[in-house]
């Protein structure tokens, strides 16, 4: 039994080092689409050749064979014709020809089927009476029966004409109830899109155009594999895609786009229902639930070679041009679902609305079907006059206030510290967040600019906030160690933290919402958060939390000085300060707290009332700021007395000097004598 382990060993050691040898042996210059024979010889792989079938040349190279080349060793067979690939080839049908198995390529003769394609299927609606639908169909099956693959172009062409002409005088369609017509319209699109990817197939590579006089249009691009986008222009549509997108894998053959405009259509889908996505209900008010959306632009319908369009790898651009856009109507780029009952509704789903114009809208739509651009059938945002004119005046005030507070914690020397810093910081941002609301939060002309005002407002209110944050923790330390403002530990403290966090949280925050989703800033109406996927709560989180934590920081400061006031002469100046202190972060915190706290409880019936107490107390934040922390501040009312009184003495002395200046003058004009 040892003996056989033992010869097995050497035997597998022989093999091991036969093999080893071999490779070694093998030349290792062997060039591309070749493989070595000796240490010294090569020869090209199959469907390759060279000059001599072994050779010791490195400079010798393996070309391709075309087997499809005149003369040919390759027979594909009648319908049929051979296409070469590297190293190899494979037989296709010709256009307008399929193999039986419904396979695409086939090898030689023995398995070629191909035979010629039928005209697509394409039957009346069940259910549905129409003479003019009757006679169309008729005219349809004719063209099939007398259908030719060389003339594809001539029938597509019949067929759009024939279309055109029925939409334009729809006869007795117009009769039918509302739900029939847009059953006869589901019909008609599903089938138009299957007969013109059918007869697609046996059209020549190149362009192909055809317009009609009641304004259908056809346009069609039939290419081989290209890598590049391919974009399709009409008279009021636009598609652009990327080419890879028609290619249907496995399909060797010419890939198809195509894109036909109908606004024929819209007279059988003038008041078809639309179906949002949850997100996108805010369109669709519930006093407005009855009303159906306005139909803008030709209805289109876009289709590919590859059928599997229901999941794109890259979106689709579409361009409509459509009638003007009523000003605060909301406009949505949607497309027609199928019904299983046969009919069909507008829907949204997997479609953005990109940008609007006046007279233009972009979409970019992830699958493929028949599109529209819709608008809301009433004004989405419906403004208040009241509340508009009190919004700019309260801001306007606003904004002189709060610059003279900032001015007021900058000149002021008397109570420069580390909580007028606090205050001083809080007035820029409120003064610069208050100031680009007032000039630029309707500016939605332009996307981006837009998107980046919408940032801006997002952080400067944020940094309010998170200034307010930082007085209200100031406070409750210097309530805690029970000392004047200017105590060491505290000031230190606070120096430490206070524009790291001040400036920095709010900047972190914001760049997390923009890496996120940046096309979320930015509405058609507004330059501010969308509320779409609950990206406003990347601006109403931090502000609730901040208001709560503002709230428990405040009782605990006020449970502190109860504790003490109640216990130490209330007229020591450090209790003093402090209480001082304690009345203007109370009415700080209503002044921002509260005011946003109305601004989310603008629901139910109390909403009007909650908007109105909203826009007036917000709008006047920089006018209680000034009062609270300059004008019922007595070191700042006692350095204001000194500024009026060196100011009037100022003028006092500039007016003696300009006196005395005409005196002199006078005097030394020379006298006359008469």
């Amino acid at each position: 039994m040892g003996g056989r382990v033992f010869l097995a060993f050497c035997v597998w050691l022989t093999l091991l080092g036969a093999e080893t040898q071999d490779s070694r042996d093998c030349a290792r210059w062997c060039p591309e689409n070749s493989s070595c024979v000796s240490a010294t010889a090569c020869r090209c792989n199959p469907g390759f050749t060279s000059s001599s079938e072994i050779f010791t040349s490195p400079t010798e190279i393996c070309d391709d064979i075309n087997e499809c080349a005149s003369p040919s060793t390759v027979s594909c067979g009648k319908f049929s014709d051979c296409r070469n690939m590297e190293g190899s080839y494979h037989c296709v049908c010709n256009p307008g020809y399929e193999l039986v198995s419904g396979a695409k390529t086939f090898k030689n003769e023995s398995e070629n089927t191909c035979q010629e394609m039928n005209f697509p299927t394409w039957t009346p609606p069940p259910g549905v009476h129409s003479q003019t639908l009757s006679q169309f169909f008729n005219k349809v099956q004719d063209l099939g029966r007398d259908f030719k693959t060389s003339s594809a172009n001539v029938t597509i062409h019949s067929i759009l004409k024939r279309l055109d002409e029925v939409l334009e005088a729809p006869g007795d369609l117009e009769t039918l109830p509302r739900f029939q017509q847009r059953c006869v319209a589901t019909h008609l699109l599903d089938g138009l899109e299957d007969v013109l990817r059918g007869l697609s197939k046996n059209l020549p590579v190149g362009l192909l155009n055809f317009r009609y006089p009641a304004g259908t249009e056809f346009s069609l691009e039939v290419q081989k594999q290209v890598d590049r986008n391919v974009t399709l222009r009409q008279n009021q549509a636009t598609m652009q895609l990327d080419w890879n997108l028609a290619q249907k894998s496995g399909d060797p053959g010419p890939s198809v786009v195509g894109l036909v405009s109908i606004p024929g259509m819209g007279k059988l889908l003038a008041e078809a229902p639309l179906v949002s996505e949850p997100e996108k209900q805010v369109v669709l008010n519930e006093t407005h639930q009855g009303l159906l959306p306005i139909l803008l632009s030709d209805v289109i319908s876009a289709f590919l070679s590859n059928n599997d369009t229901q999941n794109l790898s890259s979106p689709v651009t579409f361009t409509f041009s459509h009638r003007s856009v009523i000003p605060r109507r909301k406009v949505l780029c949607v497309f027609w679902e199928h019904g299983q009952n046969g009919c069909g509704h507008w829907a949204t789903t997997g479609c953005s609305t990109m940008g609007t114009r006046d007279t233009s809208t972009i979409c970019h739509c992830t699958h493929l079907s028949s599109f529209a651009v819709l608008m809301a059938p009433y004004d989405v945002q419906e403004e208040d006059p009241v509340l508009t004119v009190i919004t700019y005046m309260g801001l306007s005030l606003s904004l002189l206030c709060l610059l003279l507070a900032a001015l007021t914690f900058l000149l002021c020397k008397a109570i420069q510290n580390t909580s007028t810093s606090l205050h001083l910081q809080l007035s820029i941002c409120l003064f610069l967040a208050h100031l680009l609301f007032l000039v630029a939060i309707d500016r939605t002309e332009h996307e981006v600019p837009c998107a980046i005002i919408a940032g801006a407002l997002h952080y400067l209110y944020l940094a309010a906030f998170t200034w307010m944050l930082l007085e209200a923790l100031y406070l409750f330390l210097t309530a805690r160690n029970l000392m004047v403002v200017n105590y060491s530990s505290v000031n230190r403290f606070t120096k430490q933290l206070m524009f790291p966090v001040g400036y920095g949280v709010p900047a972190v925050i914001v760049a997390i919402s923009a890496a996120s989703r940046p096309h979320l800033y930015g509405t058609p109406s507004r330059c501010w958060l969308q509320p779409e996927k609950g990206f406003i709560w990347g601006f109403l989180g931090p502000v609730c939390t901040i208001f709560s934590v503002n709230l428990a920081l405040l009782l605990v400061t006020l449970w502190i000085l109860k504790n003490r006031l109640s216990s130490v002469n209330n007229e020591v100046s450090t209790l003093q300060n402090t209480r001082m202190l304690a009345f203007k972060a109370t009415a700080q915190l209503f002044i921002l707290g509260c005011t946003w706290c109305l601004g989310i409880l603008q629901v139910g019936p109390a909403a009007q009332v909650m908007a109105y107490l909203f826009t007036i107390i917000n709008s006047l934040q920089g006018v209680f700021i000034f009062l609270v922390y300059c004008l019922l501040s007595q070191q700042v009312r006692e350095q204001y007395r000194k500024w009026s009184k060196g100011f009037r003495k100022l003028r006092t002395e500039s007016e003696m000097h300009t006196l005395s200046s005409s005196a002199k003058a006078d005097t030394s004009k020379p006298s006359t004598v008469n």
